[in-house]
């Protein structure tokens, strides 16, 4: 009977006070659904509670490219969304139109929720320390498909955890997808205005303008060289000590290497400490200093070198989350030893995704022009070039083509049977005879003969160039360096294995002033291969950077698969 009473009061209130008793209990219910409800990260993709207890079987959009190339330009350039004033054409290196390849997406796919029945991993009762150790990255068990068997690591900067560790959660996850949404942004814009500058006018530059027809797009080399020096970050590891990491010699056929890092660690422009800003991610390590310090000489055993390789991969990718986020897609290592590649292949994400900066750049052993760069080799013997650079006007120069050299490879020795001591116009030496210069012989030779050795590189090639000597490269699968830029064939020859028995012939085909333009030509590109300390704009540091430049730009990381 009293809680009749009790029924009656109720229904004798208000009709609002009726409705407010309705909806409280509806709205703790609904409370209570959503505390139970897995969370949504503010990407709007599924997170784990625990960031340790994310599913080892996630799987990431592999990004392997298959890059949009403007071969009128013969620069890397991702054809671009509709957002960025619509897609550009490509064409042959003559300038005929070809369409476009689609654009292929690098995506980063989320990692589910683990099932907490499959994990066994505890609640945390404790604050999370700042440099949390989590479970290496073994890349050895990356699959072909792109899918680790590891656990996922995250930046050591992430917040220590609290009692509200979801929301920290969330603001960790925004600020990495703002940060990756805010670099490919600019990169979008540089790609845009890099296809304006194909068809407008020349922008003025207080040192230089490229011009010439030695530039495959003289105005868009100088907009995307503009647009890097605007916005291009590089983060280079800080793990690993000398003498094999952040270091390389100096003074050597290998020079380039221990130069490069040096540069790069000690440059102010394109450097940035805070891995939020950068672009790519530089691995510091020098294969030449592996060869010196790891490798057991005469032993042919690849493994330290290759074992190495394998551990700096680990270290760094378990202890950031950018190798994990791209699979090595905006990573680039450098090498300028022959045995650069094979080191690339210790881990198969690297030579398949990332940028790889290689003097051996021979297209028979996997190097890949559309993200790979091949690198001048340079022989520094004292660290300088100061003495080697510049030569006669062509009239000056009696000899029509020079090479001297130890017979290594399979090119050298076909050279050999043919030309050496058989014409007096072709100065073809196994040795030079005692008193006589090498240098001075380039000094007054038309061309300078630069054949293969056991590897397609040959630091003949920038020697050439300094003394003003036009080069002859003689290979099956050279890639000459900065080959998205200049047109070596407006001031080089460049003749198949299979032509030197003709050498000659192809030599004195070419006018007197037809000649007198490429070696003009050579001295103009000169500048793109000189090595200074400090790096000067336009030089060989700043060109290498350019062409890992052009790779980024070919590749556009997402969050969408």
């Amino acid at each position: 009977m009293d809680c009749e009473k009790r029924i009656r009061a109720c229904w004798s209130v208000s009709p609002s006070m009726r409705l407010l008793l309705l909806m409280v209990p509806l709205v703790a219910v609904a409370g209570l659904v959503s505390v139970g409800a897995p969370r949504k990260s503010l990407a709007g993709d599924l997170v784990s509670e625990h960031l340790w207890l994310w599913s080892s079987s996630r799987s990431y959009t592999s990004p392997i490219r298959t890059p949009t190339v403007d071969a009128a330009l013969q620069i890397p350039v991702l054809h671009a969304e509709a957002s960025d004033g619509g897609s550009g054409r490509a064409g042959s290196a003559e300038g005929s139109p070809a369409p476009d390849p689609p654009l292929v997406v690098v995506g980063v796919e989320k990692m589910e929720r683990a099932d907490s029945a499959d994990s066994l991993a505890p609640e945390p009762s404790a604050p999370l320390p700042l440099a949390a150790k989590r479970p290496p990255n073994n890349l050895s068990n990356v699959t072909q498909e792109g899918t680790s068997e590891s656990s996922a690591n995250v930046a050591s900067d992430v917040p220590a955890f609290n009692e509200s560790y979801g929301f920290v959660e969330k603001v960790w996850q925004k600020r990495v997808d703002t940060d990756l949404e805010r670099l490919e942004a600019g990169l979008r814009r540089a790609r845009s205005g890099i296809r304006e500058a194909k068809t407008g006018n020349p922008m003025g530059d207080p040192d230089y303008v490229p011009v010439g027809p030695m530039y495959r797009n003289a105005n868009a080399f100088h907009r995307s060289y503009l647009e890097m020096e605007k916005q291009f970050k590089i983060f280079v590891y800080k793990e690993g000590d000398p003498p094999v990491f952040h270091n390389g010699p100096c003074k050597s056929i290998y020079a380039m290497e221990g130069n490069f890092i040096h540069m790069v660690e000690i440059n102010k422009r394109f450097r940035t400490r805070d891995p939020h800003k950068a672009h790519v991610f530089f691995l510091p390590f020098s294969v030449a200093m592996m060869v010196q310090f790891v490798y057991v000489r005469d032993s042919h055993d690849f493994g330290p070198i290759k074992r190495t390789v394998i551990d700096y991969i680990d270290v760094v990718a378990s202890k950031y989350p950018y190798w994990n986020r791209s699979l090595g897609a905006d990573h680039f290592m450098l090498a300028c030893h022959d045995w650069g590649p094979m080191a690339s292949f210790s881990v198969p994400h690297l030579h398949r995704n990332s940028i790889r900066v290689l003097c051996n750049a021979n297209t028979s052993e996997g190097f890949d022009p559309s993200k790979d760069v091949s690198f001048p080799e340079v022989n520094l013997r004292t660290g300088g070039i100061h003495g080697l650079i510049g030569g006669p006007s062509p009239s000056h120069r009696p000899i029509l083509a020079f090479f001297a050299g130890g017979v290594h490879g399979p090119v050298r020795p076909i050279l050999l049977q043919h030309w050496e001591n058989k014409d007096d116009d072709m100065k073809v030496h196994r040795y030079l005879p005692r008193g006589v210069s090498y240098d001075d012989m380039m000094r007054r030779s038309k061309f300078c003969i630069c054949p293969s050795g056991y590897e397609v590189a040959s630091p003949r090639v920038v020697e050439a160039i300094y003394t003003g000597c036009v080069p002859v490269l003689i290979s099956d699968h050279y890639v000459p360096p900065f080959s998205d830029v200049l047109k070596w064939r407006k001031f080089s020859v460049e003749v198949p294995v299979r032509g030197i028995p003709n050498l000659k012939t192809i030599l004195t085909s070419i006018s007197p002033r037809q000649y007198i333009r490429m070696q003009r030509r050579v001295t103009q590109v000169r500048r793109h291969f000189e090595v200074h300390s400090p790096p000067k704009r336009y030089d060989v540091f700043h060109m290498i950077l350019h062409s890992v430049w052009l790779r980024r730009l070919n590749v556009r990381l997402s969050d969408d698969q």
